[in-house]
């Protein structure tokens, strides 16, 4: 399909093209390119002028693993029966069928990160997918990190049951535990493999498996928390395992920007467009994304679907705008950042030769992230989602 006189956003190094054209072939960007095509097939679409944009990334939520008006038969967020799980993987509890991927597709939202939830001190794998698809398999672009969650999450859910953890420092110890013995598992494997005539193989761990990638920092380990000493927290884990950290939410962020920025880890922040609905998040400003982008930490914006719905992901940026944030940088937050956070940004979040064909086109004039805009074109993987020309 060929697209043409457009305004497009590359989010890439070729910036904006300011009247342009692209390509796509088997589901990629064949070709993308300044002025007019050379030729122009039935095929083709006159963008007249309009904006186009890869498609917008949601890079934290609970999107298929909490399904859409369910109480319990469609939760599988949280296995809260044990509260160290990083054996559970998101991608065995999402269900494509959900409606919230159509809302997610219709609103230009063309990939999520989906996650266990975070009552937990760990929940387990986070999948991001395509919100294209009717197997979850087909929708993976990758398994990116272990959930990891710190503060009033996991205190509430095992103080009502008087069971471990209730305090932070319990939370962070069995987190502490649970990578010191994947340390040791993965020591033992190594001995075996290199020794096999005097090294056994240790006994099977599931929980260790799953945390090897982790140890060798083969996918990030995702921080949910709120408050400033909570970041700090995860800061150390971090530091005493050697982990690549990212932090889920970050509400009190601006208030230890300059430390975030300078220990150079990035800040999922959201949800934005909500009450302060718990002690922790006391804190909750706009700013927040703008003062830690203005000391030089890297962000993105989310919905932590389904606490904000997640087709309100453009809305959440442009609140991000309203505290501050420049519009070309709230774009930013839910297309090349996060791609960049989850590990994605080889083949979307921008608009080059060769990426993935995810991508929305806007009329003219029209702010993609205003409440009353919709896209006109939605595509993902080069797949037709949305046609309203």
């Amino acid at each position: 399909m060929l697209i043409y006189n457009a305004e497009i956003h590359t989010m890439g190094t070729a910036g904006v093209i300011e009247k342009g054209w692209i390509e796509t072939e088997n589901g990629k960007i064949k070709a993308i390119g300044e002025g007019a095509p050379l030729s122009v097939g039935r095929d083709s679409l006159d963008a007249r002028g309009g904006m186009l944009l890869p498609g917008f990334i949601d890079a934290h939520t609970h999107l298929g693993i909490i399904e859409n008006g369910l109480d319990f038969e469609g939760d599988d967020c949280n296995e809260s029966t044990d509260p160290f799980t990083p054996q559970m993987r998101a991608v065995d509890g999402i269900n494509p069928f959900d409606r919230c991927f159509e809302e997610a597709r219709m609103r230009g939202i063309t990939a999520a990160a989906s996650s266990p939830g975070s009552a937990n001190a760990c929940g387990g794998e986070i999948a991001v997918i395509k919100t294209y698809g009717r197997r979850v398999d087909d929708m993976l672009v990758k398994k990116c990190g272990i959930k990891f969650a710190l503060g009033e999450n996991p205190k509430n859910v095992y103080n009502g049951r008087e069971e471990t953890p209730i305090t932070r420092m319990a939370i962070t110890a069995l987190i502490r535990e649970g990578l010191y013995k994947a340390k040791r598992y993965v020591h033992d494997m190594d001995s075996y493999y290199s020794d096999s005539e005097n090294y056994d193989p240790p006994e099977y761990d599931i929980k260790c498996e799953a945390l090897m990638p982790l140890l060798d920092r083969k996918i990030k380990a995702f921080f949910h928390c709120h408050r400033a000493d909570d970041i700090c927290t995860a800061m150390r884990i971090a530091k005493e395992f050697g982990l690549d950290p990212v932090i889920i939410h970050g509400t009190d962020g601006y208030k230890i920007a300059d430390i975030i920025a300078e220990e150079k880890i990035p800040v999922i922040c959201g949800p934005l467009i909500c009450d302060r609905c718990k002690p922790e998040m006391q804190g909750l400003e706009l700013k927040n994304a703008a003062v830690l982008h203005e000391n030089g930490a890297e962000i993105a914006v989310c919905t932590d679907h389904t606490v904000i719905p997640i087709q309100y992901l453009p809305l959440s940026a442009q609140a991000a705008v309203k505290g501050g944030l420049s519009f070309d940088e709230a774009v930013r937050t839910i297309t090349v950042n996060p791609a960049r956070i989850l590990g994605i940004d080889d083949t979307t979040g921008s608009l080059a030769e060769g990426m993935d064909a995810d991508l929305q086109l806007y009329r003219k004039g029209e702010n993609p992230l205003d409440l009353m805009s919709e896209p006109q074109l939605v595509m993902i993987n080069g797949n037709i989602c949305r046609r309203e020309v």
